[in-house]
């Protein structure tokens, strides 16, 4: 071993290619190189002799986990996939933050080869890295094996623990003690603004030592003798629980005058700064994007690592699934995603509905569904009983410390408890939901989806399984108020391109909602519930014509073509058919539209069938503002909503209070007949 290095080579990968994020970003004028240059030894060392990965094939299951979570330091982890044979060519690192390249600005997972995560938004892969260990926990109980149990390495900055997701995330992980999670975070004291004391001075690490973490300090990231000695020791310590490590570095380095300032977290550093740099390190500044071809395929062979790593792995797998059938068995239902075991029951349920809360409905769903499908897990920010997701039946995860009896649970349970931390529930969901074998969810009141919305929109963004559950879904909240009576929220979340949001109308569709979650994950979808006891108003229809179409007729006067349409959501639909029945002069059809989504997947010939493009005599039918339904009622049509804040006070009253009433909705049919007719 040379001073730290493997051998000398290594040295000499490190002196070339640190300087190529400079040459990236000058030729750019923009982009962050300052981060990258300065982790590249602490980096290059990871991903060369710990880092547990097979460029060869990048989605190997046996793979640690590596997240960037200072995503604007894309070009370090580029640099690493480039070194490590992920498929990266020169051009590509050339081609940074361009249209159509594999390197853009912030890592996106799907996109590029070796990226486990989509960041950019801070803080948000320390919520990821964490969702990811609490996995590898729950595979090590539910498999009984450490096969499919990564080591999860994630690195961090200054903004990063700054922001709050990362204080709600690391303390959750403190209190459940996930092993293998190790965080390293790179202490470099310099954010875009300048040096980061004119905002941030407490004691990061006594903060993680308060969380619960095992804490250690490497003080020189470019000491390859430090930087080796912590990795090796942050590895064991891991084996009892997250470990933070310290990581002390000047960013930029070794750039002489811009090194060690705010000029180096982003921008172009200047073409003497560049040159002073190579001379610096001993290299020709006449040269750039350069790396001679023996050190390049030295670096490359970091693929023989990964290939006998997987070797092993795999001869180890094949003794463990001839040992363990039946946990093989439900590792490939886990792969396969099988909502097999779960039909009977959700048959059931179906066969047998009730006038309930659609949040009680979700509840009774995930009661009887949850002990047939160990992929099914996630919980609640504190609000368990009252959002529907207080399950019984499954064990809760609970830290190996926890004593009392409210809850019995082990490591690695089912039912998780994410405290009142809305924010980190989303990412650690989203990061559940990247190890590719859970269908995670995270449930609290849909007022308090805006405080995680970030994680929902990366939900989306990566089109993962995650499942937000949302319940106390209207004004119909009642006493608690304004701030708990969600308004515009139906709207704003329909927003996000990629997101499913489900609002069912009663028991029926709530069955028939969580069905096409678990049998067809997909992209995330948000299942939206009532606080408030519904009717059934769906048994006359069936799984394949209900609310998994997203919209159906759920009731029509007459035959045919109708002379007006009243579409509704949730709590809406009950009172829709209501007011359907007192127009008996007119052949009214009501459409439930519990995923305005779903139905848009659907063909042009189901969509014509369900809302004829000849009727434009329309009425929308919600408990919230109406700033999307104009789309599908027209010109012509109204919009039953709520344009104001609610107050204190019964559901039921200020429902009518608003105008969510049988008469606004009749009046408002006729008005839209008779404009239509003129």
């Amino acid at each position: 071993m040379v001073q730290g290095w493997s051998s000398t080579a290594d040295a000499e990968v490190v002196r070339h290619a640190r300087v190529i994020p400079l040459d990236v970003v000058q030729a750019k004028g923009a982009g962050h190189a300052g981060t990258a240059v300065g982790l590249t030894p602490a980096l290059y060392m990871l991903f060369q002799d710990f880092l547990r990965h097979d460029p060869a094939d990048p989605n190997w299951r046996g793979r640690d986990r590596f997240v960037l979570s200072a995503g604007h330091a894309s070009l370090g982890l580029y640099l690493q996939l480039w070194l490590s044979g992920y498929g990266l060519e020169m051009d590509d690192l050339r081609a940074a933050r361009t249209l159509d390249s594999r390197t853009p600005g912030h890592p996106e997972f799907g996109h590029t080869s070796g990226v486990e995560t989509t960041t950019g938004p801070l803080g948000q892969g320390i919520g990821n890295a964490v969702g990811m260990a609490l996995e590898a926990e729950r595979l090590r109980h539910v498999l009984k094996t450490d096969l499919y149990s990564p080591r999860v390495w994630c690195f961090a900055s200054d903004g990063d623990v700054e922001e709050g997701i990362s204080h709600e995330a690391s303390s959750l992980a403190g209190t459940l003690q996930p092993r293998g999670l190790i965080l390293v975070w790179d202490d470099n004291a310099i954010s875009i603004e300048g040096a980061t004391g004119v905002a941030f001075t407490e004691d990061v690490a006594a903060r993680y030592a308060a969380y619960g973490w095992q804490v250690l300090t490497i003080e020189d990231a470019e000491d390859p003798v430090q930087v080796r000695a912590g990795y090796e020791r942050a590895q064991e310590m891991s084996d009892a629980g997250p470990v933070f490590v310290r990581l002390r570095s000047r960013i930029g380095h070794p750039m002489p005058t811009v090194g060690g300032t705010a000029g180096a977290h982003s921008g172009a550093p200047g073409a003497d700064e560049v040159r002073a740099t190579k001379e610096v390190l001993g290299l020709d500044p006449e040269l750039s994007f350069s790396m001679p071809d023996d050190l390049l395929a030295h670096a490359r062979a970091v693929t023989e690592r990964g290939a006998a790593l997987h070797r092993e792995w795999d001869a180890a797998v094949a003794t463990w699934r001839s040992d363990n059938p039946a946990e093989a068995e439900t590792f490939e239902r886990l792969a396969a995603r099988d909502a097999t075991a779960a039909l009977p029951a959700l048959a059931e349920l179906r066969a047998n509905p009730r006038a309930a809360a659609t949040r009680v409905a979700s509840g009774a769903v995930l009661e009887q569904i949850m002990p047939a499908l160990p992929q099914l897990w996630g919980g609640s920010a504190d609000l368990a009983d009252s959002n529907g997701t207080g399950i019984r039946s499954v064990e809760s995860y609970v830290p190996a410390t926890y004593d009392d009896d409210t809850w019995p649970g082990v490591v690695g349970g089912q039912l998780l408890h994410f405290g009142i931390r809305e924010h980190a529930m989303g990412a650690i969901v989203n990061g559940i939901a990247l190890g590719g074998l859970s269908l995670p969810f995270g449930a609290t009141f849909f007022v308090f989806s805006d405080y995680m919305r970030p994680s929902v929109r990366l939900a989306a963004l990566m089109n993962l399984p995650s499942t937000f559950v949302w319940s106390h879904d209207s004004v119909a909240v009642g006493e608690d108020g304004p701030t708990h009576q969600p308004l515009e929220h139906l709207w704003s979340y329909r927003a996000i391109v990629g997101l499913s949001l489900v609002r069912p109308a009663d028991w029926v569709e709530t069955v028939d909602a969580w069905r096409r979650i678990v049998e067809h994950p997909g992209g995330p979808h948000a299942l939206v519930l009532s606080r408030q006891s519904v009717p059934v108003v769906a048994e006359d229809s069936t799984y394949e014509t209900g609310a998994a179409r997203g919209a159906y007729t759920v009731w029509q006067r007459g035959e045919g073509t109708p002379d007006a349409i009243i579409i509704a959501t949730g709590s809406e639909v009950a009172p829709a058919i209501e007011a359907a029945t007192q127009l008996s002069d007119l052949n009214v059809r009501v459409v439930s539209a519990p995923c305005l989504e779903w139905f848009e997947m659907e063909n042009t010939e189901y969509r014509e069938q369900v809302l004829p493009a000849a009727v434009r005599s329309r009425v929308s039918v919600e408990a919230g503002t109406d700033q999307g339904w104009y789309r599908w009622v027209g010109t012509d049509g109204r919009a039953v909503s709520i344009s104001g804040y609610g107050q204190s006070g019964a559901g039921d009253e200020l429902l009518k209070r608003l105008g969510i009433t049988v008469e606004a909705i009749t009046d408002a049919v006729r008005a839209s007949v008779a404009q239509v007719r003129g």
